[in-house]
Parts: C-alpha cells; structure tokens; sequence
C-alpha cells in the first residue's frame, strides 16, 4: 500500500492512501477515528486491513503533500558511503576529512551518523541555498527505510521482520561544512537538509534489497543505481543499530546514496538557486525539491 500524508482542503493533516491515478482516499481506523498521523499509525500497530477509507476520494493536486512522517520523533539515522563507487569518488573528491588514501575508500563497518527532525520538507517544497553560509551544496538520493517493531539486539536474520516500509529521502549536504567541522552531522542537518516523499510504501510492497534508484538534476541524469549495490545491506543496517540503540517505531534509516553527486565531478557540480533535484525509486515514485531562498 501507498501511504501519503497530506492537508485537506480544510487545511487538517490527513493520511490516506493512494486510490488510483492521480488520487488520494482519507483513512480512519476501524473506531471511525481519522488518520492522522503515519507514525502514530505505526506505533499503534493497527493492522492495515483494519482502516477504512473515510470521506470521498480527492484528486491528489487538490490537496498539500507533507513528508510522509513530517516531524520524526528522532533525528534520522543516516549511513555514509555505502555504495562502493560513490565511496572511492567521495575519497577521491578532497572533501572526505576522515580519509585520504584511495585504499581507505571502502568501510569496514557500517559509518553512521544523523540529521535532525527539522531537515525534513516535502515533495515539492523549496531546499534552502544557504547563500551566506557554505557554497558547496549537495544532493544525495537514498532509500529510506521506516522501522516498524522497534527493538534492540535484532538479529540480521529477523531484521526484516522490523521493517514497515519505504521511502526516498534526499540527503542534502554542505560539503564545505562536512569537511570544515571533520565530521557529518553539521552539514547535513540544515534546515530543509532532508527531502522526504512523496509516499510511503509498505514493505510487503517491494523488495527494499533490489531497487532502481535515479536521480536528475535539471533534467541531467547524474545517479543511476541499485539498492543491491549496497556495501552493507538494511538486514545489516539495522542489526548494527540496534547493538547500541534501541529502534522505535516510525524511525528512519536513510540507507547511503551511489555515485553520481556532486563533489564526483572535476570541477565539482555544486547546487544553485533555481536547480530542480529529481530522484525516483521504483516502486515508490518520484520526489522533487528545487533549490530556493
């Protein structure tokens, strides 16, 4: 199931799901309460078999979309280089702190790191340029895991078995920040650092191990890769997290992006005012943010 979360015409945050081309239902739980709120969804552990739809069917341009979880509960878990090219072309680039020789490249472990809640905007809404404060703004296009059972100690073989769903998140970082403070956390967590969306897909949906992600910027494809690329697969994403950390429903994993950013170009491709970041994964759609003020 494809799981939006939205306002209404009269202005009320909504979840629904997707009805058709173009069209969004409202849902309520079996009580007749509505859905408004996907992580308290989550958390609550309502079957979805058990929702049902409420009020009419809307066109979906007649209403706001809002990041599926608009305000997680805690900041986003993030994984850096986690795709083996995007790895060697960010040790490549001069802008990894942490490492310089090529050999290096390749994590031995997972490298894990957050953004705050507030990084996270919609499909559709506007990325801050920073202007006055870095020139080096980059895109970066993830699958985004959201945890369902939370838990700590989850075993790899169980890990997915944790997982509600998917969705894309935009990783945008300043790169001059990230290298500046010689570690991650700064420069990634921006305000609207984090573009969410447009829907949430529920994991019996599609195989979060297998999907074609993309990205476009201005129409130029610069990312074009497959989750199975991944150096250390979700099953390992969330068996390392959860050693230390107890996971919670509504949670998100943003699982690494691949090569094709914009420090990989010689000279590097920053953004720019006016720039239309794209990114598409299969089977959960497209999400796009333009670079304004």
């Amino acid at each position: 199931m494809k799981l939006l979360t939205y306002l209404d015409s009269a202005g009320q945050t909504r979840v629904g799901r997707l009805a058709g081309e173009g069209e969004v239902q409202a849902l309520a739980y079996a009580d007749g309460r509505p859905v408004t709120d996907l992580a308290a969804l989550i958390a609550g552990g309502a079957p979805l078999s058990t929702l049902r739809g409420d009020g009419q069917v809307l066109a979906l341009r007649g209403v706001k979309l809002l990041a599926p979880i608009p305000k997680p509960a805690r900041n986003i878990f993030c994984v850096g280089k986690n795709y083996r090219d995007h790895a060697q072309e960010f040790t490549k680039s001069g802008f990894d702190a942490g490492q310089t020789a090529a050999a290096d490249a390749i994590p031995e472990f997972p490298i894990v790191f957050s953004k705050t809640p507030q990084t996270v905007v919609a499909h559709g809404e506007a990325v801050w340029d920073a202007a006055g404060v870095s020139e080096a703004l980059d895109y970066e296009a993830e699958l985004a895991v959201i945890i369902g059972r939370g838990g700590r100690g989850i075993r790899r073989d169980q890990a997915m078995d944790h997982v509600w769903g998917y969705t894309i998140l935009n990783d945008v970082t300043a790169r001059d920040w990230q290298k500046r403070h010689k570690q991650w956390h700064m420069g990634k967590s921006f305000d609207t650092f984090g573009p969410m969306g447009p829907v949430a897909v529920t994991a019996d949906e599609i195989d979060g191990g297998n999907l074609d992600l993309k990205c476009w910027i201005n129409g130029e494809l610069r990312q074009d890769a497959n989750t199975r690329d991944l150096i250390f697969d979700i099953p390992t994403l969330i068996e390392t997290l959860s050693a230390g950390i107890a996971l919670m429903p509504g949670d998100i994993i943003a699982t690494g992006t691949p090569e094709g950013v914009g420090i990989g170009f010689n000279p590097p491709r920053f953004l720019r005012r006016g720039d239309v970041m794209t990114i598409e994964i299969a089977g959960i759609g497209r999400l796009e943010n333009e670079v304004g003020a």
